[in-house]
This record gives structure tokens, sequence and C-alpha cells, in this order.
């Protein structure tokens, strides 16, 4: 059952995104799942056409917060930049360890950011797929 055309995932851990792949793979909720282990690749491939693109390059994307290079909060600050109809197209949401209070509240400031800290689950998609698209979806069975 694919819900999404498309998941991007942006983490510079490998095991993270492996395991989140797998996670999203079993669970059949897109056409495609691309992984970026650099938030700058990411950023290109997503927003680097936005004026001449007519659908989303990705639905949902998840983004760690403290990667080398381009952070997930220069990332953010980007998509916060895009223009508003792009931001509706794709969902952003931060997957990150730190429950830092500075952490939470400095992505709060971002009003079509989700928060979710790792790891990623079923219970956490679910969440998240009814709240931002009003999908809801049943697990299957392992």
């Amino acid at each position: 059952m694919e819900v999404l055309n498309h998941i991007v995932l942006v983490d510079d851990n490998e095991t993270t995104s492996f395991l989140n792949n797998r996670l999203l793979g079993r669970l059949a909720l897109a056409k495609k799942v691309s992984t970026f282990t650099r938030a700058e690749e990411a950023s290109r491939f997503l927003w680097s056409d936005t004026q001449d693109t007519p659908a989303p390059a990705a639905d949902l994307v998840f983004v760690d917060l403290k990667m080398p290079g381009m952070s997930g909060f220069d990332f953010l600050e980007q998509y916060n930049q895009l223009p508003a109809e792009v931001q509706e197209r794709t969902v952003v949401a931060v997957l990150t360890t730190s429950m830092h209070a500075a952490d939470t509240a400095r992505v709060a400031q971002y009003p079509n950011v989700e928060y979710l800290t790792k790891p990623l689950t079923e219970e956490k998609l679910q969440r998240l797929l009814a709240k931002r698209f009003n999908i809801d979806f049943a697990v299957p069975a392992k």
C-alpha cells in the first residue's frame, strides 16, 4: 500500500539511514525512498529547480540536525526561504537524537516542520502521516 510518491532521508549516519530505509521498505509507504548523507546534496536534489518543477521532488523529508557541512538547521533555514506553495508540497520532519530544549525551541520556530526523536518507528510514522497527510494506515503484520 504505497501512500506517498517519494520519501527522502537525510542523515550522515549510515546505520540510521539503513534502518530507516528498511522500515520504510517493509511498510511500503512510498514508491521511492532516496537517501542522502549530506544535507547539501539533498537540498540541491530537492529544491534547485523549484520554479520549473510542477510536481514535488518529495512528499516527505526526514532530516537529522547534527551533520557535518550543512547542518539540519541550515537545511531548515533553506526550506523556510522557499515559496509557500513549495513548502506545502513537501513535509519536512526533523529526526534527531537531540532532546535538548534549545534544539526543540529552535525547530519550533519553523511552523511547517515536525520534530521526531530517533529511532523512527511505525507508531511515529503513523502519527505523522495521520497529522500531515490525513492518512491512516494499518501496520502490516510481521
